[in-house]
C-alpha cells in the first residue's frame, strides 16, 4: 500500500470487509441485513441497548498510526449521541453512540466514532453533532473530541422500521439540508489517527453499538477496511 491518509508507504492491512462481495460473511455475532442488493452487518435482534464487536489483530506489528475506512446504514432512529435513552454516553465501553465505534487494546482506548443521525432536514436533538443547530456539538464526550464522522442517511420525515440504503454513512456524499457541514469533516471518508512515537502493538476492535432495541435503531455497516503503520 503506497500514499494513506496523506501518509507514504509502509502500510499493513489489518482488516478488510467488503459486504458487497456476496462470498463475504459477517463475523461472528452480528446480523446480516439485505435489502435491493446492499448487505451490511449489525447487531442481532434485541430488545435493549447492546454491542456487537470484532477484533482485529496487530500479529506483533508495531504501529504508531491508524488509517482507514468504515461505511454504514441507517435503520430506524439512530440519534447519534442523544443522552434521552440512557445513562452510557460517557462510557467508552458501553453503548455510548447509535453508530460503529474503533478501539485499540484492553482497556480500550478511542480511536474513532462514526455516529449515525436521524433526520439530514429536520431539526431535533437526535440529528448530528455537525448538523446545524444539533445541541449535540455540546455533549461530545472527551473521550471523543474531534475524532469522529456523523451523517443521516435520511432524507424523510419518518424513520419506524425503514433500512435508508440509498445514501451510505461517513462517505462524505449526500449530506443535504441541515447536515452540509458533516460532508466536509476533513479526510473523509477515511480517518487517521498518528500517535507521533508511541508505538503499540493493540489489536482494534470494531463495535456496532445502539442504546435501543434494534426493532427501534440499528447502524449495520457495509465496509470496514483498517491500516495501521
Amino acid at each position: 500500500m503506497d500514499t494513506l491518509c496523506n501518509a507514504t508507504g509502509g502500510w499493513t492491512r489489518l482488516a478488510y470487509l467488503d459486504m458487497s462481495d456476496a462470498t463475504q460473511n459477517c463475523p461472528s455475532g452480528f446480523r446480516l441485513y439485505q435489502s435491493g442488493g446492499v448487505r451490511a452487518c449489525g447487531r442481532p435482534v434485541t430488545g435493549s441497548a447492546s454491542c456487537s464487536s470484532v477484533t482485529f489483530p496487530s500479529n506483533g506489528i508495531n504501529y504508531t498510526q491508524i488509517c482507514g475506512r468504515v461505511t454504514g446504514y441507517q435503520f430506524g432512529s439512530n440519534d447519534a449521541l442523544h443522552t434521552g435513552n440512557g445513562n452510557n454516553h460517557n462510557n467508552l465501553n458501553a453503548d455510548y453512540v447509535d453508530g460503529v465505534s474503533l478501539t485499540r487494546g484492553s482497556p480500550r482506548q478511542h480511536v474513532w466514532t462514526f455516529m449515525g443521525g436521524v433526520f439530514e432536514s429536520i431539526n431535533i436533538p437526535s440529528n448530528c453533532p455537525c448538523t446545524a443547530g444539533s445541541p449535540q456539538i455540546n455533549i461530545i464526550p472527551d473521550f471523543i473530541g474531534n475524532n469522529y464522522f456523523c451523517e443521516s442517511g435520511n432524507p424523510t420525515s419518518s424513520y419506524y422500521n425503514q433500512f435508508f440504503t440509498a445514501d451510505p454513512l461517513w462517505d462524505g456524499k449526500l449530506c443535504r439540508s441541515l447536515e452540509a457541514a458533516c460532508c466536509n469533516a476533513p479526510g473523509l471518508p477515511w480517518f487517521h489517527r498518528d500517535y507521533g512515537t508511541a508505538s503499540t502493538t493493540d489489536y482494534i476492535e470494531l463495535r456496532v453499538c445502539g442504546d435501543e432495541g434494534t426493532n427501534n435503531e440499528d447502524t449495520p455497516f457495509g465496509l470496514a477496511e483498517i491500516y495501521v503503520k
